[in-house]
């Protein structure tokens, strides 16, 4: 990564002639080289909103990427990919390693980098599986098993401070004259940004509602038998099939195949006009303001958003993070018994053992890396919107030759999403699970130029294409399990992610 000493965005260089003399030199070394040259230019700006940012510049035809957290006061957008790569297979995170460090071995970086989110960002994600399959259509799923891609434009807010990021690539041919002035209106935007009026992020009716409420009918309803007959549902996985599912995970929990598996159910939803994936996140953010609220597109039309409660892990400063979460039990609608529901989870021997198990699996699977995780030895409490899980954060100084992708390719998936042992459970999701995971369960996040980053699990999510939505719950499966209770725990979760989307309980 080679830093020039002219900065194009500093004050004194702002103006077009000295942007294009910069690009300039980017060509020349992209000329003496033989080869294309990622040219990524950092600007600390007036304060933005990421998400408002994004609305004003969205294109349906384009990939974006947007996460927040506002527990932890940052949010971060990214739009049209500039570069992208994908891979499959158990080779997946050590190839995108590869491109990542050839992508920055070649690039040039100027602005202030001792700011939060400055420089060059490769935003990911990796699918549950190491590969996937055809989707209930027979066409290919939406998203890869591996999914990269740095933004052309980039804008975060970390505290009060706002960066915003310009990425192009300047092969030997490249026209500076373009370059110049794609790269110019975007700094002149960015520093005095108008934003547009986006609508509401509650879906609402179609056309003929008057504002009264009469006439009104809601935009998305579950699918009904009826119109899954007539085809308007591709899939749904049904309540008898579900109990079906958890039933024989358990006699196989019984034989010791595993201790624990996570099986999921996919519900679908369709809607009278077009869901827009961030005017639906909106109505995410507002309600799980402690979750990773995020949407990830894949400019084919297709656009994976929810609100997850779960870090997979955040390297920072050489030091790795990450956390068990597993364990559930529903919020109360009183404060005394909020308390003591909190209360039971923390006593309940089963909602233990499972949050052991995921415990145990993060420390054992660190260990080959040389990594000592801390951590306590009693649980505490994550409290959501509207359920309440047992967490234990772990912490670990991370050794200089072990990069974040290792820590992840050795903790995605983890026991919370896939099973104790992991091998074994997941050999058995697919045939206990009537439809593909895709980025349900999987790992999404950013890695940065100086090798830091963060990713979640794509959890409380919903897959949206035109009007159709699919959502996505998960309930752990160990010894003593009902099927009925674990049926009872997703449909807690579906109702939670219809009623953000729609703003109806």
């Amino acid at each position: 990564m080679l830093h020039l000493p002219v900065d194009p965005a500093a004050p004194a260089n702002a103006h077009p002639a000295a942007l294009r003399d910069f690009l300039a030199q980017c060509q020349a070394l992209a000329v003496a080289a033989g080869r294309p040259r990622l040219v990524s230019i950092t600007l600390e700006v007036p304060a933005l909103d990421p998400l408002a940012v994004l609305e004003s510049i969205f294109e349906p035809g384009e990939r974006h990427f947007y996460a927040e957290r506002p527990a932890e006061h940052f949010a971060i957008a990214g739009a049209e990919a500039v570069l992208s790569f994908s891979a499959s297979g158990e080779t997946r995170f050590a190839d995108s390693q590869r491109f990542i460090d050839e992508t920055l071995a070649d690039a040039i970086v100027v602005g202030d980098q001792g700011v939060a989110f400055s420089g060059p960002h490769f935003f990911t994600a990796y699918s549950f599986f190491n590969d996937t399959d055809l989707n209930d259509t027979g066409r290919g799923e939406p998203f890869e098993a591996a999914g990269i891609f740095v933004p052309r434009w980039q804008v975060a807010r970390a505290g009060d401070r706002t960066t915003a990021v310009a990425n192009v690539r300047v092969t030997p041919d490249s026209s500076l004259d373009a370059l110049t002035e794609k790269v110019w209106r975007a700094h002149q935007k960015f520093t005095r940004f108008e934003y547009k009026v986006a609508p509401s992020g509650v879906a609402r009716a179609a056309s003929p509602c008057d504002g009264r409420g009469t006439g009104c009918q809601p935009v998305v309803a579950a699918v009904s038998d009826e119109a899954r007959k007539h085809g308007q549902a591709a899939h749904a996985t049904g309540s008898d099939a579900y109990r079906a599912a958890v039933a024989h995970a358990l006699t196989r929990i019984d034989s010791g195949e595993f201790q624990k598996i996570v099986l999921a159910r996919a519900k679908d939803i369709r809607a009278v006009e077009a869901l827009h994936p961030l005017r639906m996140l909106n109505g995410l953010r507002q309600r799980f303001g402690e979750c990773y609220s995020f949407s990830l597109a894949n400019g084919r039309g297709q656009s994976f958003i929810g609100a997850s409660p779960e870090r997979l892990l955040r390297v920072r400063d050489g030091r790795l993070l990450t956390e068990a979460l597993a364990g559930s039990a529903r919020r109360g609608a009183t404060a005394s018994e909020d308390a003591a529901l909190g209360g039971e989870l923390l006593r309940n021997e089963k909602d233990l053992r499972e949050h052991r198990h995921v415990l145990d699996s993060i420390v054992r699977r660190l260990a080959p890396l040389g990594l000592q995780p801390g951590f306590s030895e009693k649980p505490g409490l994550r409290r959501l919107a509207n359920v309440q899980h047992l967490h234990t954060p772990v912490e670990a100084a991370l050794p200089p030759a072990v990069r974040l992708l290792d820590a992840l390719a050795r903790l995605h998936p983890t026991p919370a999403v896939g099973g104790t042992p992991r091998e074994a459970a997941i050999a058995r999701i697919r045939e206990l699970e009537d439809f593909p995971r895709g980025l349900y369960a999987g790992a999404l996040g950013w890695i940065d130029s100086r090798g830091g980053g963060e990713f979640f699990v794509g959890l409380r999510t919903a897959l949206l294409e035109g009007d159709r939505a699919r959502l996505y719950a998960g309930a752990g499966i160990v010894a003593g399990s009902s099927p009925e209770k674990e049926l009872a725990e997703t449909e807690l979760k579906f109702q939670a992610m219809q009623t953000a989307l729609l703003g109806e309980a």
